[in-house]
This record gives C-alpha cells, sequence and structure tokens, in this order.
C-alpha cells in the first residue's frame, strides 16, 4: 500500500471511530508496524491534521474536520459508478475490488447529496457472457506485465491444440466479453494475443526483459486491434499455415530492437487468439 493511502485510510479510521483508536488497533488493520503508524500520525499532525491523543492511549480525530469534499457533476457520479460496475465483466475479481475500494473512498468524501448517485445508482450493467477464468489469475499477468517478467503458459487454441511457451507480457487488450494477453512469444518469435481464458496454467519467471518493454509496448501498440470475432477464416488459415514451420531461437526479438516493429505473420495484426 501506498503511503498516500495510507495515510488516507488513518485519517478515515479516526474520522469514523466512536472512541480513540490505539496505533494497534491501526497498524493490524492496515497491516503495518506500530512504529509506521506512530510516524504517519505524527506526519500528519505535522500537516496540520488535528489529530489528538498519545501513543498507549489511542487517537482520535478532532470533531468538525473532514478531508476536503470532491465534486462531480451527475454525468461524472454515473460514469464512475458504471465504470466501476463494468469492471465485473473482466472475470479480474482484485481489479474489480480496488474498483469497488475506490468507489467506496469516493463516496466517504464527496458532499451527502452525491452519495447516493454513487453507491446506489440507478444503473444495471449485465456480468456479460466472458467465460471464468480457471487457469490464471489476471493479477499475476498484470503484475509480469508491469514488472516486465518472462512468463511460461500452457495454452489450448480454440481446435483444442496445447502448447507450452515463455512469453514476454506486453499489455492487456480488453473486450466486451473476451480478455486478451498481448505478448512476444519466444517459440514462435513474434507477437502473439492469447485470450486470457484459455490459459491452461502460468508461471512468472525471474527473467526479466526490462531493457526492450519499452519497444515491445510501442510496437504492439502500433499493430491493429480489431475484434476478436472480425478475424476472417482467410485470416485463420494463414495464421495456421504460416506458424508450421516455427522459427528457430529464442533470443531477444530483432523488432524490439527496429523503431517501428513489422510483425511477420498475420496474426500478429489482430487481437485473434494465437492459433499455434
Amino acid at each position: 500500500m501506498r503511503r498516500a493511502d495510507r495515510l488516507f485510510d488513518i485519517i478515515q479510521s479516526l474520522r469514523t471511530a466512536s472512541q480513540p483508536v490505539t496505533a494497534a488497533t491501526l497498524a493490524e488493520e492496515l497491516e503495518v508496524t506500530v512504529r509506521t503508524i506512530y510516524r504517519d500520525i505524527a506526519a500528519l499532525q505535522a500537516s496540520r491534521v488535528p489529530i489528538e491523543g498519545a501513543p498507549g492511549l489511542g487517537y482520535a480525530l478532532r470533531r468538525g474536520f473532514d478531508l476536503p469534499p470532491l465534486m462531480f457533476t451527475a454525468e461524472e457520479a454515473d460514469a464512475i459508478a458504471i465504470g466501476v460496475r463494468l469492471l465485473r465483466r473482466l472475470r479480474d475479481l482484485k481489479l474489480q475490488q480496488a474498483a469497488e475500494n475506490v468507489l467506496a473512498k469516493l463516496a466517504a468524501v464527496v458532499p451527502q447529496p452525491l452519495q447516493p448517485l454513487l453507491v446506489a445508482a440507478p444503473v444495471y450493467v449485465s456480468d456479460g457472457d466472458a467465460p471464468p477464468l480457471a487457469g490464471i489469475d489476471p493479477a499475476e499477468l498484470r503484475g509480469a506485465i508491469h514488472e516486465a517478467r518472462k512468463v511460461t503458459i500452457t495454452y489450448i487454441d480454440e481446435a483444442g491444440h496445447h502448447t507450452q511457451r515463455t512469453i514476454r507480457p506486453i499489455a492487456m487488450a480488453y473486450y466486451v466479453d473476451v480478455t486478451l494477453l498481448g505478448a512476444w512469444c519466444e517459440l514462435r518469435n513474434d507477437f502473439r494475443n492469447f485470450r486470457v481464458d484459455r490459459i491452461l496454467g502460468a508461471e512468472l519467471l525471474d527473467e526479466r526483459f526490462t531493457a526492450e518493454s519499452a519497444k515491445l509496448t510501442a510496437a504492439w501498440l502500433a499493430l491493429p486491434k480489431n475484434r476478436p470475432d472480425t478475424v476472417s477464416a482467410e485470416q485463420r488459415q494463414a495464421e495456421t499455415s504460416a506458424v508450421a514451420a516455427p522459427q528457430r531461437g529464442k533470443g531477444a526479438p530483432r523488432s524490439a530492437r527496429r523503431s517501428a516493429p513489422i510483425p511477420r505473420h498475420g496474426s500478429a495484426q489482430t487481437p485473434a487468439e494465437a492459433a499455434s
């Protein structure tokens, strides 16, 4: 947890408490040490947040103090509420929980008339038809992308073929009812896009590709982003034919060293799942 978030949570805990809260209680709630809480309390007091109390006795927020209110228009409140609910379609529980936490934090600091627009918005968003994710936690993939860590995955394509490959995850691609992982595939020595629901297993490796990450990401983002269901039968046939004889070698991708890499196979030009 970032320190700024922790300081916010300390104020929120003290603001809603009916009696003084000890540092030990705050430390347990925020999963940090008591010493960290003492330092955070001192920092808040130095910033003129009116926290009263002492070690061993507990702390309380002087009555009448509150965080500066956030103001949203009704349209902005609807955008936040709908956006949070749309995340249910991604089948990413940790991302959804993070969004719910953001919504709760906003609802706690906006003026009272705006609170129902956030927590009880008169909208309904269906859960969609995306299949469940059983083989991988999307949070691990997002973490690997941020940390530029290689991942070994076991993948099953639409024809039922299983492959195991080492990839360099680049980005997540979110569509209405499917989530794709864009990556550089060392098995095929080219860009590939994998349906996350067809990843049967994954292992994060210690090996990183930090030096190439930015160029790979820029190259992948420059590719056309058609919907997965718009890929034609001809394109799929081209994918199957193109990867029938995979290239040897798993070294650093040559395209990562060019300013504008040009993928060699048709499968790298659309977000369709890797066919082979």
